[in-house]
């Protein structure tokens, strides 16, 4: 979503210290990220991320290979797309009743089975279209379960969830940055068909960490951590604090359940306000700078240009999660929408008809400032969500967030047709720097403070304190 995924990037935090995980921290244990646990799921994420980032390279290749064109290629893509899309909803729903782990078990193990027999399909020659979309179906309906499992899980086994969501995001921009290299190798050196056994290969290896895995359970959060009820408007939730997620629960309709996310996705203006405002990114911004961006550059600087600006932007996204690994705003949208004003010089750059190396530097500047953003979305929604609801409220997120990106993108050509897409760019530019101001206008976001604050005090006059006694 924004900030996210998907590359998807996903666009929160709740005032006050209620609905707090219970974590480490919380117990008065240290803050800690690297553990057994939490490096089989980053080695899991990082793995599916370069398989994913493969794809796009194989099925343009295989599908051109066999007589197909670019239109086959977009429908392939979108079948995954729609299906993702459609039923991430559900899969909140579905991971809030059930073990999240095993999910994303038979998840994967679904997308080793559909990706083997995609490579067996290019492998044999017998490539057809419908048989393609089918397989990008599954995947995605596939997606939709595993995808929300993945918000409960970060808390559930780092106490530094900040931290952790920035290990994460590094791992996903430098897989980003190395799978259509990769993909590409394999179809210069063997075929397509090996780049869909490659990914076949991907599931196998997170699904094999994630078998390893020791999913702890949430425990109660400390006493003395206050449980106020949901405020709306106040980015408050509802319920008792870290109370521990429903797994395999008795009683409640899949449709009550559905409608009790609404409701605590409802309840947070902080959360639907965010959601709200990425979809005005989406269509503005996100969703014509892809394509324009692709066209621009190729057309008057060559495909090699396009691939060093791509890059940059992906470098970026790396620097912006060691940014994340280090910064930790007491209001952490505050800082993230900050962040986001930086995405302007990405696609005004290339708008205004700039050289190389300036769309590469707006490029980097602008990944930096996303990864950050989307690291202080994800730890704000991970930490101010009730634990037993946070999978069906991730759905929404996701789902609200990457509603409105295939509108922007429709809209792109036939506005670059009546503007120019160069005038296009600059008004997605223009919008860059309109959309974090909006975010900045809402007070239940700008003054939103991370849920952790009560820790973080005493750690920074602790710091203080040592720094006072050296230099004496």
């Amino acid at each position: 979503m924004s900030g996210g995924t998907s590359s998807q990037s996903s666009p929160g935090e709740a005032a006050g210290t209620q609905d707090i995980v219970a974590t480490a921290v919380d117990r008065g244990g240290p803050r800690t990220v690297w553990s057994r646990d939490f490096a089989l799921f980053f080695v899991a994420r990082a793995v599916a991320r370069l398989g994913d980032t493969m794809l796009p390279v194989a099925l343009a290749a295989g599908l051109l290979e066999h007589g197909y064109g670019a239109g086959a290629v977009g429908l392939a893509m979108a079948s995954t797309a729609a299906a993702f899309a459609g039923l991430v909803v559900f899969g909140g729903v579905i991971a809030d009743r059930f073990s999240t782990r095993r999910l994303m078990i038979g998840a994967d193990l679904v997308r080793l089975g559909t990706q083997s027999l995609a490579a067996a399909l290019f492998y044999s020659g017998h490539v057809v279209l419908w048989e393609i979309c089918a397989i990008g179906f599954v995947n995605g309906v596939a997606g939709a379960v595993f995808q929300p499992g993945v918000a409960s899980t970060v808390p559930r086994l780092a106490s530094d969830i900040q931290a952790a969501n920035g290990a994460i995001r590094i791992a996903e921009s430098a897989a980003q940055l190395a799978g259509p290299a990769v993909a590409g190798l394999l179809v210069g050196f063997a075929s397509p068909g090996s780049v869909f056994a490659a990914h076949a290969g991907t599931y196998a290896v997170s699904a094999l960490c994630l078998l390893l895995l020791r999913l702890p359970r949430l425990a109660p959060a400390a006493s003395g951590v206050p449980a106020a009820p949901a405020a709306s408007g106040a980015g408050g939730a509802g319920g008792e604090a870290g109370a521990g997620p429903r797994e395999h629960r008795a009683g409640g309709s899949f449709r009550a359940d559905l409608a009790e996310g609404w409701r605590e996705f409802r309840a947070r203006t902080w959360l639907w306000g965010v959601i709200a405002v990425w979809c005005l990114y989406m269509i503005a911004v996100w969703g014509p700078t892809v394509p324009l961006v692709a066209t621009e550059v190729v057309q008057q600087h060559g495909p090699r240009a396009y691939g060093l600006v791509n890059s940059a932007l992906g470098a970026g996204t790396v620097v912006g999660g060691f940014l994340a690994l280090r910064l930790r705003p007491r209001r952490m949208l505050r800082a993230g929408a900050v962040a986001l004003f930086a995405f302007a010089g990405f696609p005004a750059s290339v708008g205004a008809g700039l050289g190389v190396p300036a769309m590469a530097a707006g490029a980097a500047v602008a990944g930096a400032g996303m990864s950050f953003w989307g690291v202080m979305w994800a730890t704000s929604v991970q930490t101010q969500v009730p634990p037993d609801v946070l999978n069906r409220i991730h759905a929404y997120d996701v789902a609200g967030s990457l509603a409105m990106m295939p509108v922007g993108q429709a809209l792109a050509g036939p506005a670059a047709a009546f503007l120019g897409a160069g005038h296009v760019l600059l008004v997605a530019g223009a919008m860059s720097l309109v959309v974090p101001a909006a975010l900045l206008a809402v007070p239940a976001i700008r003054d939103l403070i991370r849920a952790d604050a009560h820790t973080l005090a005493p750690r920074a006059g602790a710091v203080r304190g040592r720094v006072r006694a050296a230099r004496r």
